[in-house]
């Protein structure tokens, strides 16, 4: 008898559509299997022939987290280069290496969590680094064209499966899973999904990660914005994947739901497809799951349709066609291609601030470099690890001759001396090995342990000099000769083992604190060494120095240190700089200290110790140029100084990039992708996201910044001319020639920008249409086009609930940054003119107010819509008290408005007013269910006619959902 092959199932065969394919394979999985892939390590069926699969794999600016890879510039640096074609290619790049680093290491995922498009409102928020702008269309830009380049061109199968983080409104680290952005209608569809949108619709995108934050008092993993918005951008079937963890915080610190049942069920309908939870072990969300089904929570269908779009990632991804796959085996890897690409962005990412004159420098320049970055080439969480480095100092002598360059760092040289008179010492290892945080890649990080190989810390007469770096607020790092730096181990112990200070939880840094007795009285120089990883002062025990435990704080002889500076970092900086024609300043941040993942900022004011080498630098030598290397922006004072530059952590290559834009040998052409601002003062509140109320970014800030969105200097300079726009089907056509009437080939970012003259409502002062980045000879030109749709001119009319475009004169405005404009015309477009409001037909919603203050608006249930409540607290009391606004309410004619109801829970008070005048009705709320969701209607006369703008007056801690008129 002759053996039959089984036929090829459908799902296997590459003719049929992803669709049918995808048909098949799910009535081929069993329930129980199904339920397994809705866990992030989905594992495998080996009856069907399926391998597991992962979803996620970081690769912000590279691939991380797994190993070495190229390095490029962190995020917002290359949204500093406003530079989408270079972006591109970067992102090809990666995707390379994630397949070339798959084919070694299957723990490598196609499916990456890339790139960040949560938008720059905030410049302490700590998480500045990940995002590209704080403009919605820039976002769009720069993050479409990385997806595009992770993605690839093939029209069928993709080389990675680009995620989009964090849906939505996710600026902050405080309290960031348990805090609500309010995001008014205007914000959320002009603003925050704007950026989402774009790359959305440009069908490079796989899917979305939802923020931990709550959106109007909704947690983002159960948002109704992901049906109604996400998914009605595009026809493809988009995956979400959860943040990790977030699942569980539904009910654990959000306290959304009372089961975890619940949360999941609601979770997965909303539109979660994939939940990052519980590292590796899926048994506890398949039990979820599970049990939600049994109660009737879910039904097989929600199950489905969440594997379905997994199944529809996998299958583009080419992983059940591994013979049709285009991308199978073309991974490159540290290629020279990829080396000089690094390259190129590093130097397309820098910003020159001011320049006197100074810049470029002559090749026989004498050049002293100090600070506290001048010979590091810093990584941040989401980086790989470093196959080249390249710091500013290597740079420096590489371009210029290490014969022309002076180096101080500017630590402060101490040594740590115990209460019995003796001092810590760092003992020999000469066995040890020189090992990298990370190098051997790992799918959490988090969960790296420190070294524990070396031995501890010890004390004896004499001790180990340590170089003592204050990066802010007291937080403190301290490195040993050999370059480690000081770090605890789960042991307990201290030990010179760490490369760079980084982690999850950092164990490499520290704050001195005054010591006192139980008395309160203190002990002259002596101070506690504590170790803010474990939040522990340190102590000197027969084995070793190491973390005291509870019992030990009071034992004075273990744990009182004074610190002996032997030389400041001030005094370094003066020795050699003096004699330099020219001083470099190399300051900015660590990335993993004071500014992170799960930590924000809280000034933008440099920290302390590298004001202080900045003065020195300044005061020993006139010609002092700052270049700052940062996550965001930072308030200073550049009027002292001959140059400033800005760069963010540049990657592999920063440093070769910054000495070269120094010499001269790149004009500088990066251009600010947010604003900075002067100082603290005009910063809003980190938790307001109204952008519109509080007058936020570029858009409208109404204060002068000290520079502003879009600027950065060139070694040439550039005229502008010929500006012409034309108008027709629907589309803004606009022109200019731009020159380059300088000496030197260079970049210039060219910016279109647009403002409404006479608008109904707040427009922002100034808003991105359109940039483009050239390159001209000295002497050469350039005529540019930009095709802009007339929609970019509409904004969300919440009057209708739609965009609207508002008839009337718009300003169209081309420059070299916001606020340097060259060229300007008037264009008057034809859209709807504005009309007044008409409550009678349907009332008011609460969130489409045109002005609040003191409100934020909630969930009016935990499925949809939206409330608003006052905040807690405020003027009003423990509810507190605000006030809204809807402009040009329309209340008929003739009776008019004869009586007015509103749709509350809780308890308090509304009061309305037209025009700013008197009280004219005054509505009592008291909703007898004790529920936050127990709305109740309430009414009382109101007689109004004609046109005003209605005021409501809310008091106590009630929550409006609508408002409606009668008559």
């Amino acid at each position: 008898m002759t053996a039959h092959t089984p036929p090829t199932p459908p799902f296997r065969d590459p003719q049929l559509p992803f669709a049918k394919r995808i048909d098949d394979l799910l009535s081929r999985l069993t329930p129980e299997e199904k339920v397994s892939f809705l866990h992030q390590f989905a594992p495998a069926v080996e009856r069907l022939g399926i391998a597991a699969f992962r979803t996620g794999q970081e690769a912000l600016h590279g691939v991380a987290w797994m190993g070495p890879a190229t390095v490029f510039p962190q995020a917002v640096g290359l949204g500093a280069t406003w530079n989408t074609d270079l972006v591109r290619r970067i992102g090809e790049a990666v995707s390379k290496e994630v397949r070339a680093m798959r084919a070694r290491d299957e723990r490598v995922g196609l499916n990456v969590w890339s790139p960040t498009v949560n938008l720059l409102r905030h410049p302490l928020w700590g998480r500045n680094e990940e995002g590209y702008s704080e403009d919605p269309r820039l976002t769009s830009a720069i993050a479409t064209a990385y997806t595009h380049g992770l993605r690839g061109d093939h029209p069928t199968y993709w080389r990675t499966a680009p995620v989009l983080k964090h849906w939505l409104a996710h600026n902050n680290e405080t309290g960031r899973d348990v805090t609500s952005s309010s995001v008014r209608p205007r914000v959320l569809h002009e603003y925050d999904l704007r950026a989402f949108r774009g790359c959305v619709e440009a069908g490079a995108v796989a899917g979305v990660m939802p923020a931990y934050n709550l959106v109007n008092g909704r947690p983002n993993h159960v948002s109704p914005y992901l049906r109604e918005q996400l998914r009605a951008w595009t026809d493809e079937d988009l995956l979400v994947c959860s943040d990790a963890g977030a699942p569980s915080n539904l009910v654990d610190s959000e306290h959304y739901f009372d089961t975890h049942e619940e949360a999941t069920a609601a979770a997965l309908v909303a539109g979660v497809d994939s939940f990052t939870d519980h590292g590796t072990d899926g048994s506890k969300i398949v039990a979820r799951v599970r049990g939600a089904l049994e109660r009737g929570l879910l039904t097989g269908a929600d199950v489905d349709a969440a594997v379905r779009r997994q199944l529809s990632v996998r299958f583009r991804l080419g992983e059940f066609d591994p013979h049709y796959d285009p991308h199978a085996g073309t991974g490159e890897f540290d290629s020279p291609a990829h080396r000089a690409l690094a390259g190129e962005a590093a130097e397309q990412a820098i910003v020159l601030l001011r320049n006197d004159g100074v810049l470029p420098l002559a090749a026989d320049t004498r050049i002293a470099v100090v600070g506290l970055l001048a010979d590091e080439c810093k990584l941040d969480w989401y980086s790989g690890t470093l196959l080249h480095r390249s710091t500013p100092l290597e740079g420096l002598y590489e371009r210029f001759g290490a014969e022309r360059v002076e180096f101080a760092e500017g630590v402060d040289r101490v040594l740590i001396k115990t209460s019995a008179g003796t001092f810590l010492k760092v003992p020999t290892a000469p066995e040890a090995t020189d090992e990298v945080r990370g190098a051997q890649g790992a799918l959490d990080p988090a969960l790296l342990a420190g070294r524990t190989d070396l031995p501890p810390l010890t004390t004896d007469a004499t001790g180990t000099e340590l170089a003592l770096v204050d990066w802010g607020e007291g937080v403190l790092t301290l490195r040993a000769p050999d370059g480690r730096y000081l770090s605890v181990a789960e042991d307990g112990y201290l030990r010179a083992s760490a490369d760079q200070p980084g982690g999850w939880v950092v164990q490499e840094t520290f704050r001195l604190e005054p010591h006192a007795d139980a008395d309160g009285n203190s002990h002259g120089d002596g101070h506690l060494l504590l170790h803010l990883g474990t939040g522990r002062p340190l102590c000197v025990a027969a084995d070793g120095v190491r973390v005291a435990g509870p019992d030990e704080e009071s034992h004075e002889v273990d744990t009182v240190v004074e610190v002996v500076v032997v030389e400041s970092g001030e005094d370094a900086v003066a020795r050699v700089t003096a004699a330099a024609d020219v001083v470099v300043v190399v300051a900015g941040n660590d990335p993993h200290i004071n500014g992170r993942e799960t930590e924000d900022r809280t000034t933008l004011r440099l920290p302390a110790h590298q004001e202080r080498l900045l003065a020195a630098a300044r005061a020993a030598n006139a010609r002092t140029v700052l270049a700052l290397v940062s996550a965001y922006p930072y308030a200073i004072e550049p009027g002292p100084l001959s140059a400033v530059l800005w760069t963010a952590h540049g990657g592999q290559a920063a440093g070769t990039a910054l000495a070269r834009v120094l010499a001269g040998d790149v004009s500088p052409a990066g251009r600010l992708p947010q604003t900075w601002y002067a100082g603290d003062a005009d910063l809003p509140d980190l938790l307001d996201y109204d952008v519109i109320g509080a007058r936020q970014t570029y858009l409208y800030f109404e204060g002068t910044p000290l520079f502003p969105f879009g600027h950065g200097l060139s070694y040439a300079s550039f005229s502008y001319a010929d500006l012409a726009v034309r108008v027709e089907d629907g589309t803004a056509h606009v022109s200019c020639t731009v020159a380059n009437t300088g000496d030197v080939t260079a970049d210039e970012v060219v910016q279109l920008y647009t403002r409404a003259v006479d608008p109904s409502v707040i427009r922002p002062r100034r808003e991105l249409l359109d940039h483009r980045r050239v390159t001209l000879a000295p002497g050469a030109s350039a005529e540019l086009s930009f095709d802009v749709p007339l929609s970019d001119f509409a904004f969300w009319d919440v009057a209708q609930g739609r965009w609207r475009l508002e008839s009337g004169p718009y300003e169209l405005l081309v420059g070299a940054s916001s606020a340097d404009v060259r060229l300007r015309t008037t264009v008057t477009l034809e859209g709807e003119p504005s009309a007044p409001r008409p409550v009678r037909p349907r009332g008011l919603e609460a969130a489409d107010f045109d002005e609040q203050s003191g409100v934020e608006i909630v969930d009016r249930t935990k499925v949809s819509g939206d409330a608003v409540t006052p905040v807690a607290g405020g003027a009003g009391g423990a509810g507190g008290a605000g006030e809204l606004v809807y402009r040009a309410c329309d209340f008929g004619t003739g009776a008019g408005t004869t009586g007015v109801t509103v749709t509350a829970a809780g308890s308090g008070t509304v009061e309305l007013s037209l025009d700013g005048g008197p009280t004219l009705a005054t509505l009592t709320v008291a909703a007898p269910g004790p529920g936050r969701y127990d709305y109740l209607t309430f009414d009382a006369a109101l007689t109004a006619t004609g046109v005003h703008d209605l005021r409501l007056g809310l008091r106590g801690p009630l929550r409006l959902a609508h408002v409606g008129f009668s008559g």
